[in-house]
């Protein structure tokens, strides 16, 4: 039995199935998404969607979708379903489906009468390819298959509709065709991997909505084009591969790169595996060998802070230390070019929010808890250290060091300076600015372990002089941000103090160096489990507090209202667990590992086998957002480590 299995009873009631998408990426930012009844409900999915770098700096949908036909004695079955105006599908053929699982491919088996088809989708690693196997595992005559694909040719930010610039040219190629519907993008192939015939009758589908786009109030339908179809014949026991890329392909090797793929993949037999498979799919690899870790999908790019908090989660925690040097190799450079004034050459987006250097310590000092202190030096030392004489150097264009030894931040009322990062009407809804409390936090643990590890290489000179900025930061730490109730402020900007419960005081609890003491870090925990933990992690604003918005639902300036208001952030939840175990060890195992489970039904739910980007901030907590979130999937990878570590040392 597969730990990823659905059933018919689900999949035919649509209000269970359209809900759950499967998500599948190559290295290159290239995925294929959709339901798992194979029906599109958002602008963002398609079968498959690149970069197109010539055009720029999105994502494009080529191929949305493959319907298929099962023909047999001439009687057509359409296992294809699309959502039209009206709240029409057609033409449902998802009540042919037996069952979906998802081991190391996603699989979908329809029975039409006496026909058993099982389809197999896999995204090539390394290639802008979508392959698709089709086997006819029963049938007790001829049956013929029919392919026709939906073209779209467009941005995912876009729709595309009816029109005459569209070319119907095709040039016919080995086993299928060559067509390109615009100038500028690049060709896309539809060939198989035996022999069939290709009926040209172009033709545009009408009116096709995408019900994700309707909650979010977008427009929400388009048009498009299908070129014609292919007919393929197979008997009891055959198989046939579809390719659909941006090359061409040998038919005869389709076979042999399909099971090369499949074995090359790890098995969704479990909730930690689900989870490794997730952190894989953020990686990206630049044509000039660069590496990166998307933000998210379907239309996050690679963000400077997500990186360096969501690396550590997602390369050590699964014992993957070589690609969290790899990523940081190209990470610290463009932090260097940065910190320098030179033009980054790196894709990195939000690399001068001022919180980056530090989050960049914090990852450092993760691989050093992983690696080994004598290793960490040798490849980061210098960079760590320079980052504490620039921010030290007050060259920062939007924080300062006072001479108390916090971190000033200015500007945080007209830009997003922080994570909480959302706009509306050209303006920060949660204005952060002045002495901000987890840049403090992050500061004095940065200054700290620069302090240890310079001290543990012989450079105590320098050392001691990162420890006397430390104790000047710890004491005016306290005095600035704890409250006589005992939480942290989130802020303090002059005479403007947010007493707003959030979770950014969680961070000085859940660091290796904290300036607040132990009864202090029990007190400020209490608060956030009493009034910010969910089961999907830390609301980003208590319901106490005044402007309390848990819901991201509605048009766009709704829910950027919502954002930072109230919602749930499982990588928030990842560092309160950090401070549970640090502060209570292993008294609090079996309180970690029941919060483990309101994230593993995440695995069945949503995108199946990962995370996304938040959840409602209250019941039933319904997930948000982008369908996969880096951040959050690697803070629940580096609690399962954390849970792993915490468990040897008490049976220990």
């Amino acid at each position: 039995m597969s730990y990823l299995r659905f059933e018919k009873s689900l999949i035919t009631n649509l209000e269970e199935s359209l809900p759950k998408e499967i998500l599948r990426t190559n290295r290159s930012g290239a995925y294929a998404c959709t339901t798992i009844v194979d029906c599109n409900t958002r602008k963002y999915h398609g079968l498959l969607v690149v970069p197109v770098p010539e055009l720029d700096d999105e994502n494009h949908v080529l191929l949305s979708s493959l319907d298929v036909t099962v023909i047999q004695h001439g009687a057509e079955f359409n296992l294809g379903l699309h959502k039209y105006q009206g709240n029409n599908y057609s033409p449902k053929g998802h009540k042919y489906i037996r069952e979906f699982y998802c081991d190391k491919v996603p699989t979908t088996v329809y029975r039409v009468g006496d026909v058993l088809l099982k389809r197999e989708v896999i995204f090539q690693r390394y290639e802008d390819r979508i392959l698709i196997r089709y086997t006819l595992v029963d049938s007790h005559a001829a049956t013929t298959l029919r392919f026709r694909p939906f073209l779209a040719f467009r941005s995912v930010r876009q729709f595309t509709h009816e029109n005459g610039s569209a070319s119907r040219d095709y040039v016919e190629v080995e086993n299928g065709i060559r067509t390109c519907m615009y100038p500028g993008y690049p060709d896309l192939y539809m060939q198989f991997s035996r022999k069939n015939e290709f009926h040209f009758q172009p033709d545009w589908y009408r009116g096709i909505e995408y019900p994700k786009e309707q909650e979010r109030g977008y427009a929400s339908n388009e048009d498009l084009y299908v070129p014609g179809y292919f007919d393929v014949s197979l008997r009891k026991g055959e198989s046939v591969i579809f390719a659909g890329s941006t090359t061409a392909n040998k038919s005869a090797s389709l076979k042999h790169v399909f099971d090369v793929e499949v074995e090359s993949r790890v098995p969704r037999d479990n909730f930690f595996h689900c989870l490794v498979t997730a952190a894989h799919q953020f990686r990206n690899r630049a044509k000039n060998d660069d590496r990166y870790l998307l933000a998210g999908y379907p239309w996050f790019k690679c963000r400077a802070r997500d990186t360096f908090i969501a690396l550590p989660g997602l390369t050590l925690s699964i014992e993957e230390s070589d690609y969290f040097e790899l990523v940081m190799q190209t990470a610290m450079r463009g932090l260097t070019e940065f910190m320098h004034g030179e033009e980054l050459s790196v894709k990195i987006y939000e690399m001068d929010k001022p919180d980056v250097p530090l989050w960049a310590v914090w990852a450092v000092q993760q691989y050093a808890k992983e690696c080994g202190n004598e290793k960490c030096f040798k490849l980061y030392g210098q960079f760590i250290t320079e980052i504490i004489e620039y921010i030290e150097s007050n060259k920062h264009p939007d924080m300062t060091l006072e001479p108390n030894g916090l971190l000033f931040v200015r500007g945080g009322r007209e830009k997003a300076l922080t994570w909480m990062n959302s706009m509306a009407n050209g303006r920060p809804v949660v204005p952060r600015s002045g002495y901000i409390v987890e840049f403090n936090a992050l500061w004095y643990n940065a200054l700290m372990f620069v302090a240890s590890m310079l001290s543990s290489n012989g450079e105590t000179d320098q050392a001691a002089h990162l420890e006397t900025v430390a104790a000047k930061c710890k004491e005016a730490f306290v005095d600035t941000f704890l409250n006589e109730y005992g939480y942290l402020y989130d802020y303090v900007d002059g005479h403007m103090i947010d007493w707003s419960v959030r979770p950014n005081m969680v961070f000085p609890v859940a660091f290796d160096y904290s300036p607040l003491s132990q009864d202090q870090k029990k007190g400020i925990l209490d608060v956030c489990t009493r009034e910010l933990l969910t089961p999907k992690g830390l609301r980003s604003l208590s319901p106490k507090s005044g402007g309390y918005n848990p819901m991201y639902v509605g048009p766009q300036t709704q829910r950027d209202y919502a954002y930072h208001q109230g919602t749930a952030w499982p990588w928030l939840g990842g560092f309160y667990m950090e401070a549970c175990l640090r502060l209570y060890k292993g008294t609090r195992l079996s309180f970690v590992e029941r919060q483990m489970v309101g994230y593993e039904e995440e695995m069945f739910n949503h995108c199946v086998t990962t995370i996304p980007e938040l959840f409602d901030g209250n019941p039933p907590f319904h997930g948000r957002g982008g369908v996969s979130f880096a951040m959050n999937v690697a803070e629940i990878l580096r609690t399962m480590e954390l849970l792993e570590k915490y468990t040897y040392y008490k049976e220990g």
